[in-house]
């Protein structure tokens, strides 16, 4: 089967009814790889792109990211040096000043922890502001056909967006909580670096316009205990709209990454102009039942994902698992890509992703 294209026929309604399995297994794959633990067979040996091939599902394709290359301005310059065996200071220095950040390695995965975060005060966040307002884009395409060759009909090609407004300031910049107190300590300099994190994500957009990919995603991971009700209102949701308003006249298919809490925000889903949410976890994992997913989302917005990560986990029956994965398929098909809200953990049963596949067959081989 060509999952790609029926990767694309789902999202332009041209399937008949039929959905798409579309597992995310980086964190499994990544965390063996990273504790030189060996794959069950018959994964082995095998790429991440054979891995998929071999579960018989379709990949959700993000990287095709790497086509899209940040340019900075030639005064900006960047080198790190090592403070100990396991911290690591980076440093970015422009003309309007020098911004640090300090990283600690783990040993339980190639990702670092934050240990400093680059921005701290209004002059910090000016410095990014200022080398925002001077970056520009490029899309490669030797990279695109690269990734292509590499994946081939696995999947439609697919990114992921920099985070919007508030979600860049709490995950890529300052922490949640310096984050918060700058929203209302020096609220003038936030709102002048959102509107020119604004514009260059909308020279982004442009870009992506342009180029044959056509399903965005915004990957801002979105967690309502910390993303409040009256910060959406005020700046992810207008960011959201305007964004939408752009990619939708090229065409494109648009979702956010919503991974945390979501009860408090569902109710605005559909005013955001997305065409679906991506990683809406339900309950006993995330906050909210399937019930309220589907009210959230209503007829005309797709579930990207939906059934919990922890039910790929043997401490929960595989019946649990299939009551789930059943029940997601009656409530929102035809807007469903079936996915693990959002990724099969490092000691999931990877044999759980061919079962549900199997369920995901049998209901498309049931329709004329």
């Amino acid at each position: 089967m060509n999952l790609a294209q029926l990767h694309t026929d789902v999202i332009r309604g041209k399937a008949g009814g039929k959905i798409i399995w579309q597992p995310r297994i980086g964190c499994w794959l990544q965390d063996k790889r990273f504790a030189g633990e060996k794959l069950p067979e018959p994964y082995e040996g095998l790429t991440m792109p054979g891995i998929y091939r071999e579960l018989g599902c379709s990949a959700r394709i993000y990287e095709y990211n790497s086509c899209f290359k940040k340019k900075d301005d030639s005064k900006v310059r960047y080198y790190s040096r090592d403070l100990s065996e396991v911290l690591t200071e980076h440093v970015i220095e422009t003309p309007a000043g020098t911004v640090t950040a300090v990283n600690e390695k783990r040993p339980s995965s190639w990702f670092y922890v934050q240990k400093k975060r680059w921005v701290k005060t209004a002059e910090d966040l000016k410095v990014f502001a200022w080398m925002e307002e001077r970056s520009a884009w490029e899309f490669d395409r030797e990279e695109f056909q690269k990734q292509k060759a590499e994946w081939g009909d696995l999947g439609a090609p697919t990114i992921f967006m920099p985070r919007v407004n508030v979600q860049n300031l709490y995950i890529d910049l300052m922490g949640v909580e310096n984050a918060v107190f700058a929203l209302y300590d020096f609220p003038e300099t936030v709102e002048y670096y959102f509107r020119i994190l604004e514009e260059s994500h909308e020279r982004l957009i442009e870009l992506i316009n342009a180029s044959p990919i056509e399903i965005v995603n915004f990957g801002d991971n979105v967690h309502a205990s910390t993303l409040s009700v009256p910060l959406f209102l005020k700046y992810v949701l207008p960011s959201y709209q305007r964004r939408n308003e752009l990619l939708h006249k090229a065409g494109k298919f648009t979702h956010a990454h919503w991974d945390g809490d979501t009860k408090p925000l569902l109710p605005f889903a559909k005013d955001t102009g997305l065409d679906g949410i991506e990683a809406i976890t339900p309950k006993p994992q995330g906050d909210v039942t399937i019930e309220e997913m589907k009210e959230g989302l209503g007829n005309d917005m797709f579930l990207i994902d939906g059934i919990a990560a922890i039910l790929f986990n043997d401490m929960f029956p595989i019946e649990t698992l299939e009551d789930q994965a059943k029940k997601i398929i009656e409530y929102f098909v035809p807007k469903l890509i079936l996915g693990i809200s959002d990724e099969i953990s490092s000691t999931g049963d990877i044999e759980r992703i061919r079962f549900v596949g199997r369920i995901v067959d049998d209901y498309n081989s049931r329709l004329k």
